[in-house]
């Protein structure tokens, strides 16, 4: 069993050797750990992945290869949260939804402070306090057109403040491209130059010096022909971007290919006032924005991705932040980008018709001044092309 295991590992392009799988097979077989099926998985990574960046390709490779084992063996199962969830979701009818009232911002906040001081237990189904499965602007499992979710999962996309630690997962810069389209639309933007180090043999250079030279050999050197074009990429992150995850990863990755000289940080929704690198520590390593505007010259290409799906309260609000109270709006974060770096474009995996029917895709192009680009491969040209400009 496990040496099929081991090949599945290696299909998902994780490193794994056969010394790190003999030594799974030894831990197993002095029963480091116990019959569980969580114990196999913690001693497996551990054994197995040397590197952390190749956890999340593990847990693929891990839920696909031992899918339905703990179905098979779990024989007093809890009835799935997701049955339970269902259950308590109020269906309601297009009208009633129309109906529902919409706070704004501040009054909406104001609402919240004053309820987490009136609320002593716990609600369900209704209309004014902080639960579940209602049509409260408090709470989760319900419908509103514009609310808080505190708690539990997000469906509806309409909350505008979410109260919960949310952890989201790094683009895969190894995935397997989908198509080569991507890679030659990028190619458009690339800029050739030969600088640096003398380490490369001019061929066409010798053969003349050596002709010139009576027959004796001149050897020619020059340096190597490098991509000179440097890129920024902010990509958006977690939430409603989950839906673009495989055309985001096939991108990141072509990108990572054709750049030499690109660097990448991770926002949700909409700058602030800190990027991060790595999701996993996203709250523990922050890297200020005003730090990531000076660092890079003024030539740098900015490409955003992201699907500028939010509250326009993100954009717009000073503390409209889904996550926390940001001091100042998305929108003064993302015009300081445009002044910093001239050369930008925003990349948009959600279908360019929908743009019409998003008012904070229209407020993000705005500030953009409509260097807002499909993540299609005719919109990654035009993109390309108004970067070379």
């Amino acid at each position: 069993m496990l040496i099929d295991f081991f090949f599945t590992l290696k299909d998902a392009r994780i490193p794994v050797t056969i010394k790190e799988f003999l030594t799974l097979l030894e831990a197993m077989e002095r029963n480091v750990v116990g019959a569980s099926m969580d114990d196999f998985y913690y001693v497996a990574r551990l054994t197995l992945v040397k590197d952390e960046a190749h956890y999340d390709k593990f847990d693929r490779a891990f839920a696909q290869y031992f899918k339905g084992i703990n179905a098979a063996f779990e024989t007093n199962a809890a009835i799935p949260l997701d049955w339970l969830v269902k259950r308590m979701e109020r269906e309601l009818s297009d009208e009633q939804k129309r109906q529902l009232e919409k706070f704004g911002y501040d009054k909406l906040m104001d609402r919240l402070n004053e309820l987490l001081k009136e609320q002593k237990e716990r609600h369900e189904g209704g209309s004014k306090w902080i639960g579940t499965g209602g049509t409260s602007p408090f709470g989760n499992g319900g419908t509103n057109p514009e609310g808080v979710r505190i708690g539990g999962k997000g469906g509806n996309r309409t909350a505008v403040k979410v109260w919960e630690q949310r952890a989201y997962r790094d683009y895969d810069a190894e995935r397997e491209l989908g198509t080569r389209n991507i890679k030659v639309a990028l190619r458009r933007l690339r800029k050739f130059a030969r600088e640096g180090a003398e380490d490369e043999l001019a061929l066409d250079a010798t053969i003349h010096a050596t002709a010139n030279n009576a027959g004796f050999l001149d050897i020619k050197m020059r340096p190597e022909r490098r991509n000179k074009v440097k890129v920024l990429m902010l990509l958006d992150v977690g939430g409603s971007m989950d839906d673009h995850i495989e055309r985001t990863e096939e991108l990141f990755s072509a990108a990572k290919t054709e750049f030499k000289n690109m660097e990448f940080f991770y926002f949700h929704n909409c700058v602030y006032d800190y990027l991060w690198k790595n999701n996993r520590r996203r709250n523990a390593e922050r890297f200020p924005t005003w730090d990531i505007l000076r660092k890079y010259p003024a030539d740098t290409k900015l490409i955003f991705v992201g699907d500028a799906t939010m509250s326009p309260y993100e954009v717009l609000h000073p503390g409209g932040s889904v996550e926390y109270n940001n001091e100042e709006a998305g929108a003064a974060w993302l015009a300081r980008f445009c002044n910093a770096f001239p050369k930008f474009a925003w990349l948009n995996p959600e279908p360019e018709g929908v743009w019409q029917y998003r008012q904070s895709i229209a407020v993000i192009r705005q500030i953009m001044s409509n260097r807002m680009f499909p993540l299609t491969i005719e919109g990654l040209e035009r993109a390309m092309r108004t970067l070379s400009k």
